[in-house]
């Protein structure tokens, strides 16, 4: 571990200890590799807001642990009617923003009403569910009112979107309100931010109304620092020599490693949900033969990928879904096909795709060739390049695209490909598959192109039912579904881990929405 230290330290040319080790005991410092471009939960969708974004604001609801069960927030309680179209919510009367004013049932109503306004383009503002109307009945009493039944609506109440936000900080800073300042109700208080350097935040003082996951209701730091280092070998060495205190933006190949040094503790989250997968455009050439799309689930390597492009700190994906998740079919997962090429090779022998001279198959005259989309980083260049190995053993030509995130949204959006390469966090099956597949989604996130009126239906029931068991076997039938038309090859889940250093205590993984360091609370540190 010396010596691995040594060649971080080498590489990242780290300025003297001495910022980190005359830090005040009372300051945590977080350190992360991106930044987000503005910290407005309405606005963005980047896990670098969130993690900002819950420290410093509060959500009507809350997800414990265990990443199913859901829990008060500034909602002390919620009700809802028999036609489930209209949810009550009872509010804590003891809450404020930052600057002292006492928060009501009107900043509730106006903050979901300004993520769902067109006019604030929130790309998620679906996850409100169908609002007819909000109304604030009395200061702590909220009736938020759907056109349809949303199941949904408590787990997606606990994202960050769903914050709750100042009028007044909102309507004087405009479209800076995030870049310049922020107001809310969260633990901490906006103090400064160097863009693609330091955000600072300050203990909002009297702040004792924290979820109830939680072991202490207020903030036991004065202050955070979440400081960007790009690099992960830098951020690794600054987390081991002390300039900073935890992360959950650890290199892949360190894990192991990390978990023996006696110097960090690191905190793991089993039950999180951000999975890679490739999906294909099953209405284009080739990868409209749901055969030929079976027989490549077959011959990825999943487990290899999981091997040599995580470290061991992912997981081979052997369904649709995380069996973890909430309303997961177990009988999806026995439907998946495992690593069997030689499989592979004979489906497609006796489906017609033989072997061309070059060794890649063809088909009335149709090459088994297409190409697959993705982002320039170096997680996705390497599993592209072990699936492109692992396609071309079984006859299968992929032609690789991946580009840069500036412009890759936008490639994604188009007809210009057969495939492509995501990873995604969800907080359930219904919100995964109400995400990606109805196909009102189509071109995007739809961007399978996947249009059957069967799923459609379906998920309308898991949306809709007001019956537990009707929304699991609606569910269900959508897992099998896509399972048996190998719709994805799921590849890989992503492990959480956070690495805290000695003299912090209490930094636990928790996950939802990417986010490990839940809203910060119940963490010291020390000298």
């Amino acid at each position: 571990m010396r010596k691995l230290l040594l060649a971080f330290l080498c590489l990242a040319g780290l300025p003297a200890l001495a910022h980190a080790q005359g830090a005040p005991a009372d300051t945590l410092v977080v350190l992360r590799s991106a930044d987000s471009d503005n910290y407005d939960p309405a606005r963005s969708t980047a896990r670098a807001a969130g993690e900002v974004a819950y420290m410093l604001a509060d959500t009507l609801t809350s997800i414990d642990w265990d990443m199913k069960t859901v829990v008060p927030g500034l909602a002390r309680s919620w009700t809802v009617s028999p036609d489930g179209k209209t949810y009550t919510f009872k509010l804590r009367d003891d809450v404020t923003f930052c600057d002292g004013r006492k928060m009501t049932a009107d900043d509730v109503v106006y903050s979901i009403n300004r993520w769902i306004d067109p006019a604030t383009r929130s790309p998620v503002r679906w996850r409100a569910g169908p609002v007819k109307e909000l109304r604030a009945v009395d200061p702590t009493t909220v009736d938020y009112e759907l056109t349809q039944p949303f199941s949904e609506l408590p787990y997606q109440l606990a994202l960050f979107f769903a914050s709750i936000v100042d009028r007044n900080s909102v309507e004087k800073l405009g479209p800076n309100f995030g870049v310049q300042g922020f107001n809310g109700t969260g633990p901490f208080c906006w103090s400064s931010w160097t863009p693609r350097g330091d955000l600072v935040m300050t203990r909002h003082e009297g702040y004792n109304w924290a979820p109830p996951i939680f072991k202490n209701p207020a903030p036991q730091v004065s202050k955070v620092i979440w400081r960007v280092i790009p690099d992960s070998n830098t951020l690794l060495a600054a987390l081991q020599s002390g300039q900073g205190d935890v992360t959950q933006y650890i290199p892949y190949v360190a894990l192991e490693s990390l978990k023996k040094n006696p110097s960090l503790h690191l905190s793991n989250q089993p039950n999180y949900f951000w999975d890679y997968f490739i999906g294909f455009k099953v209405d284009k050439p080739v990868v409209n033969d749901p055969v030929l799309r079976r027989a490549m689930v077959m011959s990825v390597n999943r487990a290899g990928i999981a091997k040599a492009v995580f470290f061991g700190a992912g997981d081979p994906a052997n369904a649709l879904l995380n069996p973890a998740v909430k309303d997961f079919d177990p009988k999806s997962k026995e439907m998946e096909p495992g690593f069997d090429p030689e499989g592979a090779k004979k489906l497609l022998d006796a489906n017609g795709w033989a072997a061309g001279a070059d060794g890649v198959r063809a088909k009335a005259g149709e090459r088994a060739s297409f190409t697959l989309y993705g982002f320039n980083d170096p997680i996705s260049a390497r599993i592209t390049e072990a699936m492109q190995a692992d396609l071309r053993r079984v006859g299968v030509e992929l032609k690789l695209q991946l580009f840069d995130a500036t412009i890759a949204w936008g490639k994604l959006a188009t007809q210009d490909f057969g495939a492509f390469l995501m990873s995604y966090p969800y907080v359930s099956a219904s919100d995964a598959l109400n995400l990606y597949f109805p196909s009102t989604n189509r071109p995007t996130p739809n961007r399978m192109n996947w249009n059957d009126a069967r799923t459609d239906e379906w998920l309308t029931q898991a949306r809709t039912s007001l019956d537990a068991k009707q929304r699991e076997e609606a569910l269900a039938s959508v897992q099998r579904q896509l399972t048996e038309a190998s719709v994805w090859i799921p590849l890989v889940r992503e492990q959480l881990w956070l690495a805290s250093s000695k003299r912090t205590q209490g930094a636990r993984a928790h996950g939802i929405y990417g986010v490990g360091l839940y809203k910060g609370l119940d963490i010291t540190v020390g000298k």
